[in-house]
């Protein structure tokens, strides 16, 4: 009996493993079955159907240089609908014959990598013959090995795969996610609230010995070592939680997608394939995936909300100048935030209770008074908030209302006008690229060249704000702070943090990114604390709550977050 691997099927492997050293997407598309019931999954997580994973190689490059060390065959049996190896105890080993004709599939240009007289682990075949198993090794020139494991089917006379898992060589670090990273980076104090937990810092704070990188490559060349570390992360050191490291920001932080042109974007931690949020996508990324219990972040105008809603996070957006922002690197001063990104709402909770205590911060105001009383268990529903919401998201936030409604707590519900959000985000934008222009323009003037394209178009268009039109955006402001202060009077507003959930990376995002930033400026205008609550799923996929309060009453806010999520439970709305 002929215990070698089919010749078409070998033929088709190389072929396979040549597109992908080549990184011929075409040819990679046509090897994997068409459908939505193809498989491929690695240490990001699986994504399902042609589509998703066509969308997910399209953005993620050629792999480095390799050749295959081992591969493994074993042919499978159909029964129905299920299929079963006929592997026996023990395998037999062989060296496969030369491809004979030349199959019927994709033949990208590069050669194949695969040596004629790799190694192949076989067993007699199946009766059918048009399922199989391989299981292949790779060698990569610059060390190290990675395993692919794909179920092949003969489908029409051509060999594609329908599953696949791709265990990647083991990195040293995620570089998408993290700029430095220890275990730990840097230790906190031995005993206190927080010990035991781990912190990844947003790449805009100051650490001594450190350079800020801003997320941009040539700025942290040129950055000099800071002397002293900001307060908000001495803060946390204190209460006992180290560093786990440095991480990842849209440059400068003037984004909310997540995506970093030098460096990459993060995984999405609850989505394959979809935009992490930005602009504190690393420490969101790395929060979500389990590589810190805390992220350190900034939010000026949504960029701890929009993360915390796509990766199934919790996040407060701090009243505005309750942390002391000294050793931050600004973006627009009159918005900016800092604020903490966790998996849980206890540990959101103590690291609130301890950060804005006058015992835990070194130099913040004592807040628990006001903060300390619990705010009122009375909601208002921003309608022009909600006609920006995806259909789906406003069906699931309008199936949240009603459970809370029917609990054994219910609180009282009304609708209420948030005003005009186009004049809100406009006047918004306004201050906020006039400010981001004087921080940034000297620098941007001498390195026109070193940004990404859609962050340079922020700051070219910033660059433009004159001062009457500031001044009169200003103006504006102040009047929309206003308002908003009356809506939270004696209630707290309630509505979707984002349209939706998390865009695949593939998508147009600036019709999202419109609708979303007029969701979170209204807070940020009014430099109100804001916290996101994963309480919502939406076709599988996590999408925030947002509630907001008046200033000041951040530790009663995560509370009755809290409160609300015990209530409805995590996935309501589905």
């Amino acid at each position: 009996m002929d215990a070698t691997i089919p010749a078409d099927l070998r033929a088709a492997f190389e072929a396979y493993e040549a597109a992908i050293v080549a990184n011929d997407l075409d040819a990679l598309d046509a090897f994997f079955a068409p459908g939505p019931d193809t498989l491929r999954g690695d240490t990001g997580g699986l994504l399902v159907g042609h589509d998703a994973i066509s969308g997910f190689r399209a953005l993620r490059g050629g792999v480095p240089p390799r050749e295959i060390a081992e591969l493994h065959y074993r042919p499978l049996v159909r029964a129905g609908n299920a299929v079963a190896s006929t592997a026996p105890a023990e395998a037999v080993t062989a060296t496969p014959t030369p491809a004979a004709a030349a199959p019927a599939t994709p033949t990208p240009a590069a050669a194949a990598p695969a040596a004629a007289n790799t190694p192949v682990t076989t067993t007699a075949p199946s009766v059918d013959g048009d399922v199989a198993l391989l299981v292949s090794v790779s060698a990569f020139r610059g060390g190290g090995r990675g395993l692919q494991t794909q179920v092949w089917q003969r489908t029409g006379g051509r060999w594609l795969i329908t599953a696949a898992h791709v265990t990647p060589r083991t990195p040293a670090l995620d570089r998408t996610i993290w700029r430095s990273v220890g275990d730990p980076f840097l230790q906190g104090a031995w005993e206190g609230p927080l010990e035991g937990l781990t912190v990844a810092v947003k790449d805009l704070f100051a650490i001594a010995g450190f350079r800020v990188g801003a997320g941009n490559p040539t700025f942290l060349e040129e950055a000099r070592p800071e002397k002293v570390t900001a307060p908000a992360v001495v803060d946390l050191l204190r209460a006992g939680a180290s560093l786990r490291g440095i991480a990842r920001t849209d440059e400068f932080a003037y984004s909310i997608a997540g995506d970093n042109v030098h460096y990459g974007t993060p995984p999405n931690g609850a989505v394959v394939g979809a935009l992490p949020g930005g602009s504190s996508s690393g420490p969101a990324s790395a929060v979500a995936l389990g590589h810190a219990d805390i992220g350190l972040a900034t939010d000026t105008a949504g960029s701890i909300r929009v993360p915390a809603s796509y990766q199934g996070l919790w996040g407060l957006r701090t009243t505005h100048d309750l942390v002391p922002r000294q050793g931050m690197l600004p973006l627009a001063q009159s918005f900016d935030t800092i604020g903490w990104l966790t998996r849980d709402g206890d540990t959101l909770q103590r690291v609130a209770d301890w950060c804005l205590s006058y015992d835990g911060s070194a130099s913040t105001e004592n807040v628990y008074g006001a903060a300390g009383r619990d705010l009122p268990w009375r909601f208002v529903v921003p309608e022009e908030i909600l006609e920006c919401v995806e259909p789906a998201t406003r069906a699931a936030f309008s199936r949240m209302l009603a459970a809370l409604a029917a609990s054994d707590d219910p609180p009282p519900l009304r609708a209420v006008h948030a005003g005009d959000l186009d004049a809100t985000f406009t006047a918004f934008r306004t201050v906020q690229g006039a400010e981001a222009w004087r921080n940034n323009g000297e620098w941007l003037r001498a390195h026109p060249w070193a940004v990404g394209p859609a962050v340079a178009e922020r700051f070219r268009i910033a660059s433009q704000i004159t001062a009457a039109e500031e001044a009169a955006a200003r103006r504006d402001l102040e009047a929309i702070a206003a308002d908003l202060a009356e809506l939270v009077d004696g209630a707290v507003l309630i509505f979707p943090t984002v349209p939706g959930p998390a865009p695949l990376r593939t998508a147009d995002v600036d019709a999202v990114r419109a609708a979303t930033l007029r969701m979170t400026a209204p807070a940020a205008a009014a430099g109100f604390p804001a916290v996101s609550v994963p309480v919502l799923t939406v076709a599988g996929a996590p999408v925030g709550v947002c509630l907001v309060s008046r200033a000041g009453t951040d530790i009663a806010l995560v509370r009755l977050a809290r409160r609300l999520a015990d209530l409805v439970g995590a996935g309501a709305g589905r």
